[in-house]
């Protein structure tokens, strides 16, 4: 071999081995670059922020970005979803990417420039609205991902589905909607999907970290009502009739004593909880019915077929026992989020490529829930969170998702795009 075809032979051994580490240099580089516009778009969502299966204008600032793109864009999926799809230049899987949209009915009390004072009618009500969950983030970093990937497309080898996804948080009354929703459109064909990619931010987890679990990672949930019907008395003479509302509290007394006395907590973590209780009219009548509506969270099946045994046998045997009648019925809202553990073994590398090895790590069972586990019914599936607590902070003080004073840290929203894009390179390579 002359000297010319070894330095040639050589040159190509490297760029064939380099080729991961350079892509990923150019995703963060890129992903720093666009990072200003990101944190403008989930402003934007903030200040804008729609409620479940009304997110129209939502929809549409997304769909018209993508078509900026020059993407093919699928609009008014499960009502007001969006969904973009990105041909990248060389042959491979389909992989999808999943952010959802929906913002919910509470009244912000954080004080920045961008805070909502949206309000829309939820169930017949006038409400506040507001990304109190991080999904205003969620959409902006995927629109992120979708400019850096679109960028490299010539690189990319397959196809990325960009899912938006519309009620997360549950459609209002009796609507279909969500992840169940779009899956039935046929969101996860045409073409079919490998492999499926979530993230969620998160408030107590620093900025720039990402934790992740293998297997059952988030619970089911189920949700639940009780109703008790008793006789009504008046309440100087509770005798002469049976209360609900004593009946149903030693109903909630028991219901704790599933969780505490009759579940196998060494198996895996189990959450009961009445959440809204509904009876009487004034304070001397004691009235003939009381509805107790709550939720069930597990991360096992067994226990969460067991769970709602019993949770049947205890408010029906309880109520017998004070002479008053109860009925239960269990919905169930969403599946344990579960990671395909072989997925999760072959992309954590490519997340601590992006954010550091340092960065990233496995944390414990989480007792909240995501729709995203219906997709995972579909084709394997990885969702992992993402840190949105402003460095420095006190964990156990950051606040909560769900309430009021929700906030989170957007200054380091490309890690997520960095976390996508390493992800959309490198799962190809493991398929071959």
């Amino acid at each position: 071999m002359n000297k010319f075809a070894f330095v040639i032979m050589s040159l190509i051994g490297l760029t064939n081995s380099t080729i991961g580490q350079v892509n990923s240099a150019l995703i963060s580089q890129k992903a720093k670059e666009l990072l200003p516009k990101v944190i403008e778009w989930r402003r934007y969502f903030h200040e804008h922020p729609e409620l479940s299966n009304r997110e129209e204008n939502t929809g549409r600032y997304i769909a018209d970005y993508l078509k900026s793109l020059g993407m093919s864009v699928q609009v008014g999926v499960a009502k007001t979803g969006v969904v973009g799809v990105l041909k990248g230049g060389k042959p491979g899987p389909v992989i999808a990417l999943r952010a959802d949209m929906d913002a919910l009915p509470i009244k912000e009390r954080v004080d920045v420039p961008f805070a909502s004072k949206v309000t829309a009618e939820y169930m017949g009500q006038t409400v506040p609205v507001m990304h109190a969950c991080g999904h205003d983030s969620h959409m902006a970093m995927l629109m992120g991902t979708a400019t850096v990937l679109n960028a490299m497309k010539k690189d990319i080898a397959g196809t990325v589905k960009f899912i938006f996804q519309p009620a997360e948080e549950g459609p209002p009354g009796e609507e279909e909607g969500g992840a169940p929703l779009m899956i039935k459109e046929g969101v996860m064909n045409n073409p079919k999907v490998d492999a499926i990619f979530g993230l969620h931010i998160e408030s107590n987890i620093e900025i720039g970290k990402i934790e992740y679990r293998p297997g059952a990672f988030m619970a089911s949930s189920d949700w639940f009502t009780i109703t008790v019907k008793g006789k009504g008395a008046h309440g100087s003479a509770p005798w002469l009739g049976v209360d609900p509302i004593a009946v149903s509290a030693e109903i909630i007394q028991g219901l704790q004593q599933i969780v505490s006395r009759q579940s196998e907590l060494t198996k895996a973590p189990a959450v009961i909880t009445v959440g809204k209780i509904q009876s009487g009219v004034r304070s001397n009548i004691i009235p003939e019915e009381c509805v107790m509506l709550g939720t069930i969270r597990t991360l096992d099946s067994g226990m969460q077929k067991d769970i709602k045994e019993r949770i049947r046998l205890t408010a029906t045997k309880i109520a017998e026992a004070s002479g008053a009648v109860a009925t239960v019925t269990i919905e169930n809202k969403t599946l344990v989020t579960y990671n395909n553990p072989d997925l999760v073994k072959m992309m954590v590398p490519s997340l601590e490529n992006a954010l550091g090895k340092d960065n990233v790590s496995e944390r414990e069972w989480v007792t909240g829930s995501e729709d995203f586990s219906f997709f995972g019914t579909k084709a394997p599936a990885f969702f992992f969170y993402l840190g949105g607590m402003p460095k420095g902070t006190d964990k156990s003080k950051a606040p909560s998702h769900h309430t009021a004073d929700f906030y989170i840290d957007d200054s380091m929203l490309d890690a997520g795009i960095k976390a996508f894009c390493n992800i959309v390179f490198d799962y190809p390579k493991t398929k071959k």
